[in-house]
Protein backbone atom coordinates (compact mmCIF):
# COMPACT_ATOMS: atom_id res chain seq x y z
CA UNK A 1 0.00 0.00 0.00
CA UNK A 2 2.91 2.35 0.91
CA UNK A 3 4.29 1.68 -3.03
CA UNK A 4 1.01 2.92 -4.06
CA UNK A 5 0.26 6.12 -2.48
CA UNK A 6 4.06 7.03 -3.38
CA UNK A 7 3.77 6.48 -6.43
CA UNK A 8 -0.06 8.23 -6.53
CA UNK A 9 1.57 11.30 -4.82
CA UNK A 10 4.40 11.84 -6.84
CA UNK A 11 2.41 11.61 -9.95
CA UNK A 12 -0.47 13.79 -8.93
CA UNK A 13 2.34 16.36 -7.74
CA UNK A 14 4.36 15.89 -10.96
CA UNK A 15 1.07 16.45 -13.12
CA UNK A 16 0.06 19.61 -11.31
CA UNK A 17 3.04 21.28 -11.72
CA UNK A 18 3.08 23.78 -14.80
CA UNK A 19 5.49 23.23 -17.56
CA UNK A 20 5.52 22.72 -21.35
CA UNK A 21 2.45 20.44 -20.99
CA UNK A 22 0.28 22.95 -19.08
CA UNK A 23 1.06 25.52 -21.75
CA UNK A 24 0.38 23.48 -24.91
CA UNK A 25 -2.80 22.37 -23.37
CA UNK A 26 -3.62 26.08 -22.43
CA UNK A 27 -2.52 27.78 -26.00
CA UNK A 28 -4.40 25.38 -27.87
CA UNK A 29 -7.60 25.36 -25.62
CA UNK A 30 -7.67 29.27 -25.52
CA UNK A 31 -6.93 29.79 -29.66
CA UNK A 32 -8.63 26.84 -31.07
CA UNK A 33 -11.60 25.15 -28.47
CA UNK A 34 -12.65 22.82 -26.09
CA UNK A 35 -12.39 20.01 -28.82
CA UNK A 36 -8.78 20.77 -29.51
CA UNK A 37 -7.93 21.60 -26.06
CA UNK A 38 -8.85 17.59 -25.33
CA UNK A 39 -7.33 16.28 -28.09
CA UNK A 40 -4.41 17.97 -26.57
CA UNK A 41 -4.58 16.62 -23.01
CA UNK A 42 -5.14 13.21 -24.53
CA UNK A 43 -1.84 13.73 -27.14
CA UNK A 44 0.12 14.26 -23.37
CA UNK A 45 -1.64 10.96 -22.03
CA UNK A 46 -0.59 9.15 -24.85
CA UNK A 47 3.16 10.21 -24.78
CA UNK A 48 3.29 9.25 -20.75
CA UNK A 49 2.05 6.08 -22.20
CA UNK A 50 5.47 6.00 -24.23
CA UNK A 51 7.94 6.99 -21.32
CA UNK A 52 6.28 4.41 -19.07
CA UNK A 53 6.96 1.22 -21.88
CA UNK A 54 10.44 2.18 -22.44
CA UNK A 55 10.82 2.36 -18.96
CA UNK A 56 9.38 -1.02 -17.97
CA UNK A 57 11.38 -2.44 -21.05
CA UNK A 58 14.74 -0.87 -19.45
CA UNK A 59 15.63 1.79 -22.10
CA UNK A 60 14.44 4.66 -19.78
CA UNK A 61 17.54 3.18 -17.75
CA UNK A 62 19.99 3.81 -20.74
CA UNK A 63 18.19 7.10 -22.01
CA UNK A 64 18.84 8.46 -17.95
CA UNK A 65 22.69 6.76 -17.78
CA UNK A 66 23.54 7.71 -21.38
CA UNK A 67 24.79 11.66 -21.33
CA UNK A 68 24.64 11.99 -25.50
CA UNK A 69 21.11 10.39 -25.64
CA UNK A 70 19.67 12.17 -22.85
CA UNK A 71 20.79 15.30 -24.17
CA UNK A 72 20.05 14.70 -27.81
CA UNK A 73 16.34 14.39 -26.16
CA UNK A 74 16.56 17.36 -24.04
CA UNK A 75 17.73 19.60 -27.08
CA UNK A 76 15.07 17.77 -29.55
CA UNK A 77 12.44 18.57 -27.03
CA UNK A 78 13.53 22.09 -26.51
CA UNK A 79 13.74 22.89 -30.56
CA UNK A 80 10.16 21.87 -30.63
CA UNK A 81 9.17 24.19 -27.83
CA UNK A 82 10.69 26.36 -29.49
CA UNK A 83 9.72 26.33 -32.82
CA UNK A 84 6.16 26.20 -31.51
CA UNK A 85 6.75 29.24 -29.63
CA UNK A 86 8.08 31.46 -32.15
CA UNK A 87 4.80 30.49 -34.31
CA UNK A 88 2.62 31.17 -31.85
CA UNK A 89 4.37 34.49 -30.96
CA UNK A 90 4.16 35.55 -34.71
CA UNK A 91 0.38 33.94 -35.44
CA UNK A 92 -1.84 36.51 -36.75
CA UNK A 93 -4.03 38.29 -34.37
CA UNK A 94 -5.87 40.53 -37.02
CA UNK A 95 -8.62 37.71 -37.40
CA UNK A 96 -12.15 38.88 -35.76
CA UNK A 97 -12.96 36.67 -32.92
CA UNK A 98 -15.21 33.58 -34.28
CA UNK A 99 -15.67 30.92 -31.19
CA UNK A 100 -17.97 29.03 -33.55
CA UNK A 101 -15.75 29.14 -36.84
CA UNK A 102 -14.14 26.05 -37.07
CA UNK A 103 -11.04 25.46 -35.67
CA UNK A 104 -7.30 25.90 -38.00
CA UNK A 105 -5.89 22.71 -35.68
CA UNK A 106 -7.01 19.63 -36.46
CA UNK A 107 -7.54 16.93 -33.98
CA UNK A 108 -5.09 14.50 -35.31
CA UNK A 109 -2.78 17.97 -35.33
CA UNK A 110 -3.68 18.77 -31.94
CA UNK A 111 -2.95 15.13 -30.72
CA UNK A 112 0.39 15.42 -32.13
CA UNK A 113 0.95 18.89 -30.64
CA UNK A 114 0.33 17.06 -26.80
CA UNK A 115 1.96 14.22 -27.58
CA UNK A 116 5.38 15.61 -28.90
CA UNK A 117 5.49 18.09 -26.40
CA UNK A 118 5.37 15.46 -23.60
CA UNK A 119 7.62 12.69 -25.66
CA UNK A 120 9.99 14.93 -26.06
CA UNK A 121 10.22 16.27 -22.50
CA UNK A 122 13.15 14.65 -20.68
CA UNK A 123 11.38 15.91 -17.34
CA UNK A 124 8.92 13.68 -17.96
CA UNK A 125 11.63 10.97 -19.06
CA UNK A 126 13.44 11.64 -15.94
CA UNK A 127 9.91 11.77 -13.58
CA UNK A 128 8.89 8.37 -14.61
CA UNK A 129 12.44 6.68 -14.41
CA UNK A 130 12.89 8.07 -11.11
CA UNK A 131 9.58 6.93 -10.03
CA UNK A 132 10.25 3.20 -10.71
CA UNK A 133 13.38 3.10 -10.15
CA UNK A 134 12.76 4.68 -6.34
CA UNK A 135 9.60 4.03 -5.44
CA UNK A 136 8.54 0.96 -7.66
CA UNK A 137 10.43 -2.23 -5.97
CA UNK A 138 12.10 -5.03 -8.48
CA UNK A 139 10.13 -7.54 -6.96
CA UNK A 140 6.90 -5.83 -8.33
CA UNK A 141 4.70 -7.71 -10.64
CA UNK A 142 4.56 -6.77 -14.61
CA UNK A 143 0.68 -6.25 -14.09
CA UNK A 144 1.07 -3.95 -10.90
CA UNK A 145 3.39 -1.66 -12.58
CA UNK A 146 1.83 -1.20 -15.80
CA UNK A 147 -1.43 -0.19 -13.72
CA UNK A 148 0.98 2.39 -12.19
CA UNK A 149 1.80 3.58 -16.10
CA UNK A 150 -2.11 3.76 -17.05
CA UNK A 151 -2.50 5.57 -13.56
CA UNK A 152 -0.14 7.96 -14.74
CA UNK A 153 -1.24 8.29 -18.42
CA UNK A 154 -4.84 8.80 -16.89
CA UNK A 155 -3.88 11.29 -14.12
CA UNK A 156 -2.52 13.51 -17.35
CA UNK A 157 -5.14 12.88 -19.18
CA UNK A 158 -7.80 13.98 -16.23
CA UNK A 159 -5.75 17.09 -15.11
CA UNK A 160 -5.40 18.34 -18.62
CA UNK A 161 -8.53 17.61 -19.53
CA UNK A 162 -9.68 20.28 -16.59
CA UNK A 163 -7.13 22.66 -17.92
CA UNK A 164 -8.47 22.32 -21.49
CA UNK A 165 -12.43 22.56 -20.31
CA UNK A 166 -11.80 25.97 -18.39
CA UNK A 167 -9.33 27.66 -20.80
CA UNK A 168 -12.20 26.75 -23.48
CA UNK A 169 -14.32 28.07 -21.43
CA UNK A 170 -16.81 30.53 -23.34
CA UNK A 171 -16.83 33.80 -21.36
CA UNK A 172 -13.03 33.52 -20.83
CA UNK A 173 -11.89 32.47 -24.36
CA UNK A 174 -14.07 35.29 -25.41
CA UNK A 175 -11.82 37.51 -23.33
CA UNK A 176 -8.97 36.17 -24.18
CA UNK A 177 -9.07 35.92 -27.91
CA UNK A 178 -10.28 39.79 -27.71
CA UNK A 179 -6.52 39.78 -26.32
CA UNK A 180 -5.48 37.73 -28.67
CA UNK A 181 -2.08 39.76 -29.97
CA UNK A 182 -1.43 39.85 -25.92
CA UNK A 183 -1.88 36.13 -25.69
CA UNK A 184 0.19 34.74 -28.64
CA UNK A 185 2.89 36.95 -27.58
CA UNK A 186 2.61 35.42 -23.53
CA UNK A 187 2.29 31.85 -24.46
CA UNK A 188 4.77 32.21 -26.97
CA UNK A 189 7.53 33.64 -24.95
CA UNK A 190 6.35 31.04 -21.98
CA UNK A 191 6.97 28.00 -24.99
CA UNK A 192 10.48 29.84 -26.11
CA UNK A 193 11.74 30.65 -22.71
CA UNK A 194 10.51 26.71 -21.41
CA UNK A 195 12.23 25.53 -24.45
CA UNK A 196 15.30 27.46 -24.13
CA UNK A 197 15.84 27.03 -20.30
CA UNK A 198 15.43 22.80 -20.75
CA UNK A 199 18.01 23.03 -23.81
CA UNK A 200 20.74 24.85 -21.03
CA UNK A 201 18.90 22.86 -17.74
CA UNK A 202 21.77 20.41 -16.49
Amino acid sequence: MTEVFAVALITVLAVISPGADFAMVVRNSALHGRPTGLFSAAGVAAGVLVHVTYTMLGVGLLIAANTALFTAVKLAGAAYLVFIGLRTFFARSDVAVDLKAKSELTRPAALRSGFLTNVLNPKTTLFVVSTFTQVVGPDTPVWRQAGYGLFMSLTHFCWFGLVALFFSDTRLRAAMLRRQKALNRAIGSVLVGLGVSLGFAR
